[in-house]
Parts: C-alpha cells; sequence; structure tokens
C-alpha cells in the first residue's frame, strides 16, 4: 500500500504562488483528505502528486521513492475529478475495460475484474447501459469503478461530490467509507465541504494560500483549532469570534468583551493584550452564569434556523451577533425579537493573537 510525502512543494503560473511549501504526509491504508475554500491549492496539489505539474521546487515521495519526475502512467495511482469523465459513447462495460485493456490485460482476467468492481459498487445491473442513461449517483458510482479497477495504490479524489445533490452526497460519503473499509486503500480526498472532510478523513489537513496550517483528526481540529483561521473552517455553524482585551482583574485577569468580562487567569496573557475570543455556538447556554467563572448577557434573539432535531439563534448581543444552538424542544418556546438570558463558561472559550491569529496554549 501507499505511503505519501510532500516535502515543501512548490507550483507558480506566473506571479501567481498556487503552492507555497506544500507538506503533509499520508500514512499507508489511511483516508486523508485536503480541506480549504476555493483558490486554495487543492486541485493544484493532487495534480502534482499525480505528476500533471511541473514543480518549482519541492518533492513528492512515494514508500520513500522519490517520485517527483517520474512519469504519470509510473506512478501506481488514480485520480477522480469533480466532473465523471465517462465515455458516454461506451456502455459501463466497456468503461470500465477500457484502461484494463489499454494495459494490455488478458480478455478473461478483465471480465472478472469488471464482474468484481461491478458487484462491489452496486452497479452491475447497468453494465450494459451508457452512462447519460444512468443516475448521477451510478455514474460516480461508475467512474470510481473505472479508478480503482486497475488496482491503484494511491486514489486521488478532486472534489468527486460537488455535482451531485444533497441526497446523493449523503450516499456517497457513506459508500466512500465503505470502500475505502472493505479495499484498505490509500486515499487523498480534497473537498471545500467541512462535512465531507470531518466525516470522511481520519486525518484532515487544513491548506490555506497554498500551503498546510494544521493537520489533525476532525475531533482536535475541531475541540483544539491552532488558530483563527481553522476555527471557521471548522464546525457548523462556524465559531462565534469577538474583538476583546485582557484586563486586570484584582489578582488575576479577565477577557474585557463588549458584551461582559470572564476570567482568563489560566490563559499566558498579560495586561492590555489585544486577542480574539472564541465561543462554539453549542457552548452557550440559556440562564444566568452566578459567579466569576461565567459570563452572563442578555441577548435579543434576531432570527431562528429550525434544523429538525436543533435550532440556530441568530444573537444580538449589545451590538454584537452570536450564533447559539439549542434542542429543538427547548428553541420552541423561544420567538424573534424576545430578550433572554445567556452563558458562556470558562472552560468553553477559546483565544486567539488578534495580530496573528494563533490559538494561545
Amino acid at each position: 500500500m501507499a505511503g505519501l510525502r510532500l516535502v515543501d512543494v512548490e507550483r507558480h503560473f506566473g506571479p501567481v504562488e498556487a503552492l507555497r511549501g506544500m507538506s503533509f504526509d499520508v500514512h499507508d491504508g489511511e483516508f486523508f483528505c485536503l480541506l480549504g475554500p476555493s483558490s486554495s491549492g487543492k486541485t493544484t496539489t493532487l495534480r502534482a502528486i499525480a505528476g500533471l505539474e511541473t514543480l518549482r521546487g519541492g518533492r513528492v515521495f512515494m514508500d520513500d521513492r522519490d517520485i517527483t519526475d517520474a512519469p504519470v502512467q509510473g506512478r501506481g495511482m488514480s485520480m477522480i475529478f469533480q466532473t465523471f469523465a465517462l465515455y458516454p459513447h461506451l456502455t459501463i462495460r466497456r468503461n470500465f475495460a477500457y484502461p484494463l485493456a489499454r494495459d494490455g490485460v488478458s480478455s478473461g482476467e478483465i471480465r472478472k475484474r469488471v464482474g468484481e468492481i461491478a458487484e462491489l459498487l452496486r452497479v452491475t445491473h447497468t453494465l450494459d447501459r451508457k452512462p447519460p442513461t444512468l443516475s448521477g449517483g451510478e455514474q460516480q458510482r461508475v467512474a470510481i469503478g473505472r479508478a480503482i479497477i486497475r488496482r491503484p495504490r494511491l486514489l486521488l479524489l478532486d472534489e468527486p461530490l460537488t455535482n451531485l445533490d444533497a441526497k446523493l452526497r449523503h450516499d456517497m460519503r457513506a459508500e466512500f467509507k465503505r470502500l475505502h473499509r472493505e479495499l484498505g486503500m490509500t486515499m487523498l480526498y480534497a473537498t471545500p465541504d467541512q462535512l465531507e472532510a470531518l466525516t470522511m478523513g481520519q486525518r484532515v489537513a487544513v491548506i490555506r494560500d497554498g500551503r498546510v496550517v494544521q493537520i489533525d483528526t476532525p475531533r482536535a481540529l475541531y475541540s483544539d483549532p491552532g488558530s483563527v483561521y481553522v476555527a471557521g473552517m471548522v464546525g457548523a455553524p462556524a465559531m462565534n469570534l469577538v474583538d476583546g482585551e485582557i484586563r486586570a482583574d484584582g489578582g488575576g485577569q479577565v477577557v474585557d468583551l463588549p458584551f461582559g468580562r470572564i476570567d482568563a487567569s489560566a490563559w499566558p496573557v498579560r495586561g492590555g493584550e489585544k486577542v480574539t475570543f472564541g465561543i462554539r455556538p453549542h457552548d452557550i447556554t440559556l440562564g444566568q452564569g452566578g459567579d466569576g467563572h461565567r459570563l452572563s448577557a442578555e441577548a435579543r434573539i434576531r432570527l431562528t434556523e429550525p434544523l429538525g432535531d436543533v435550532t440556530v439563534l441568530d444573537l444580538d448581543v449589545r451590538g454584537r451577533s452570536l450564533k447559539m444552538v439549542l434542542r429543538e424542544e427547548t428553541a420552541a418556546g423561544l420567538a424573534v425579537g424576545q430578550h433572554v438570558p445567556i452563558s458562556i463558561g470558562v472552560a468553553d472559550y477559546h483565544l486567539f493573537n488578534r495580530d496573528s491569529g494563533a490559538r494561545l496554549a
């Protein structure tokens, strides 16, 4: 199986620096995700790994073998793009068989592998049909099958669910996890969708402007974001971020916010320091605090967003907008315009340096 390593990879398009020291490792058999917005370098990274880009600097290793300048065909990997890229004039059977026939595989082996892949992907009933007659989900399964039928050591996936509707995206996320579990194949998945990255990736690399800013498990990225950027990328709704300042308070310190103060004695901060205060919508509760270890404030409900089992409240707290998540049975008794008490605990918030955006330890 494939072990992949990128070391300080650079790719420029004229004056545009698409990749600026892109570095990360993908373990054997791992489902690894690249998460970043449009133009952050996801597709260029996959193309660099596949050998489709000429690098300005850095190296790409596969199983500790330098493949930076290796030909595309010899790298032992396959790539699935946003578009399905199927041959519309060929049957599904011939779409599956084409890469094997090109490699000179015997007709008997081709028939065997086509049957295995069709059964694995549950598309046996489509083998004698052509791509335009298939649903979006079926076409995506065929695209996956054509990519894995050659048994690549590494599968690169470039936003493969972008063109599917919400229900199909949900189904295909489960399908990719099933395939990864059953095949044990190393997969590198690029997406701008945090839901895809967090539900499928064993580890996730958050990237920005052509470089990695943090790599960790989905749970760690959510609970311990290393920067304001990661805090905003991971979590739905996104973390609430408010400018604050550290003030001395008796023998300790507090974060001075537009809507109150909260103890910051446990943080490595100094008086007068400018910070960004972060709190997850799920960590804001209804009710008064009652002691110095909680911040209490009054909020006005500006908007409610029912999502089934939970409701997102858009709050106005002394001129600042905060989002809060409540269970539907609790939110059902609240109305737009109503004033409610809210509370934030010391153990629940995050602090970031306002200038650098880095999380304070």
